[in-house]
């Protein structure tokens, strides 16, 4: 998969707190708002197939 380019404008104190919250991971800003995103995602899709699932009748957890 190829990389492409975001740009985005922030300003000054958000850009702060991103900073603060990379560096205490360990972090670029990049990469934390890269895996902050993926994990939105992720929780996203996942709460969508738990409703799909509920659908269907099925509870979880299953018991």
């Amino acid at each position: 998969m190829g990389s492409r380019v975001l740009s985005l404008r922030v300003d000054g104190e958000l850009l702060e707190r991103l900073r603060q919250h990379a560096a205490k991971r360990g972090m670029s800003v990049q990469d934390y708002v890269v895996r902050t995103l993926i994990r939105e995602d992720f929780d996203e899709r996942f709460q969508s197939s738990l409703d799909e699932t509920e659908k269907l009748g099925v509870r979880w957890p299953v018991t």
